[in-house]
């Protein structure tokens, strides 16, 4: 799928409704906020934020998905590209951006935009790092 695709975004961190980054790049630009959940991944800790690793063994991740107002997308896909450290095809990312299925509550499926751990820093965290447990970084944070 181009990078260029007009799809609503999958978010599972601090882009996440009551986290810091969703008010600073989504207050006033989207037009739908439903809670989903991508199976076949799991959360990492990140200094201040989560990573998500694709692992087809792994669980579910909790997120949303957040469909943009029509007039915000491009530069809220630039603005969160920024964010994620994700320039398509740059081996030094911290995230890549990918088309993934999510489930929604309902069960009905859709396509969106995921930021997942660049493989660099997949490696690194399947090697040393913290797997957050049931794969929800708000319940995380306030356990924490």
């Amino acid at each position: 799928m181009s990078q260029g695709a007009r799809l609503p975004f999958f978010v599972y961190g601090t882009l996440r409704p009551g986290e810091p980054n969703h008010g600073a790049y989504l207050r006033g630009r989207s037009a739908a906020e439903a809670p989903a959940r991508l199976t076949g991944a799991v959360l990492y800790e990140g200094p201040g934020y989560p990573y998500l690793v694709e692992d087809p063994g792994g669980g579910q991740v909790r997120g949303e998905l957040i469909t943009a107002l029509p007039s915000a997308y491009e530069r809220l896909l630039a603005d969160l590209d920024v964010l994620e450290v994700c320039a398509p095809g740059d081996p030094r990312n911290l995230y890549d951006r990918v088309v993934r299925e999510v489930t929604l509550l309902d069960g009905a499926a859709a396509r969106a935009w995921v930021y997942v751990a660049a493989p660099r820093v997949a490696a690194r965290l399947r090697a040393s790092g913290a797997v957050i447990g049931g794969g929800d970084w708000a319940s995380f944070r306030a356990r924490g």
